[in-house]
């Protein structure tokens, strides 16, 4: 019998160490696979693992989109503004404004079918639709502007490092060209905004566009004030002939001086934005904690007295 328990002890504390170093001690297939993930870019990563929440994505995207297709475009300088706030939240494909016709036009139905469906245009039976109607058709629209926003800030958050590597490879002897590009490739998987962003650039460049337009529509495609003043500054340094060095190294410094400004500024918004929660949540209890008791002593006291 003792043999057994000694057996069976032994057996299961090398089993729990062989699980433990299974467990903690990475093997060669995890670094192959973040070896991968290094060299592959981004885009064929996400082929390569695409999951069934993406696949569903797709099938939503591809039946709003057909949805969309029913509605034929106005003028091209319509689409063309109409299109501009995709692009910068992120959405180049040709599909992408035909789904957001699709939404718009799929989200009143809905929120009008489900005011029907719970009773609650009873309350008004012609104000409550329209109501439902508006905000369905408004919904995809503020969704669409918190992207672009989203979207910018982290493009903005983004700057200060690609401008600190871009001056070190202009320094190094790089072209502003190939300082993009080098750029572009090395913020691929921290700042992938970014990173695509500078690639659809020297992409411009490549296909015949002039440096100078390029960067415009960089701007213009951004729509984010750091990267315009970049713009404007490398623009003004290539036609006026100074170093390109020497003026990202200043600007560098500026836009990490007017971070910093940001930041403070936020930090001093702190209290004046917590007035109100200070005000409607914290104090009522504190007050309740604290006159309570004297409260209930107060009304203990003097009830006697007036029930007589």
């Amino acid at each position: 019998m003792l043999w057994l328990v000694t057996t069976i002890t032994f057996l299961a504390t090398v089993a729990v160490l062989t699980a433990l170093f299974y467990a903690l001690v990475p093997g060669e297939i995890g670094v192959a696979e973040r070896l991968s993930r290094l060299i592959q870019p981004p885009r064929q990563q996400k082929v390569r693992d695409t999951s069934f929440s993406d696949k569903q994505k797709e099938r939503v995207r591809d039946t709003l989109a057909a949805v969309g297709g029913f509605v034929t475009s106005g003028t091209a300088a319509v689409s063309s503004k109409d299109q501009l706030p995709m692009v910068r939240a992120g959405y180049r494909t040709a599909s992408a404004m035909s789904a957001m016709r699709g939404l718009k036009i799929l989200m009143p139905i809905i929120l009008v079918a489900l005011a029907f469906a719970t009773g609650i245009y009873r309350v008004q039976v012609v104000i409550v639709p329209l109501l439902c109607a508006m905000a369905g058709y408004l919904l995809p629209d503020l969704w669409l502007m918190w992207r672009v926003q989203a979207r910018q800030h982290r493009l903005q958050l983004a700057l200060p490092d690609a401008l600190d590597m871009m001056v070190i490879c202009v320094e190094a002897g790089l072209g502003l060209d190939q300082a993009l590009l080098r750029v572009a490739q090395e913020l691929r998987i921290t700042h992938p905004e970014l990173s695509e962003e500078l690639q659809l650039v020297n992409m411009e460049m490549r296909v015949g566009k002039t440096r100078l337009d390029a960067m415009r529509e960089l701007g213009r495609r951004t729509g984010v004030e750091d990267i315009k003043a970049l713009v404007a500054m490398l623009i003004q340094t290539e036609r006026f002939g100074t170093s390109i060095a020497q003026s990202l190294r200043v600007h560098s410094d500026d836009l990490r001086i007017k971070r910093r400004q940001r930041a403070e500024e936020m930090s001093a918004k702190t209290s004046v934005k917590m007035v109100p929660a200070l005000v409607l949540f914290i104090f009522p209890a504190l007050m309740v904690v604290i006159l309570g008791p004297a409260v209930i002593t107060l009304l203990r006291q003097f009830l006697p007295t007036l029930n007589r």
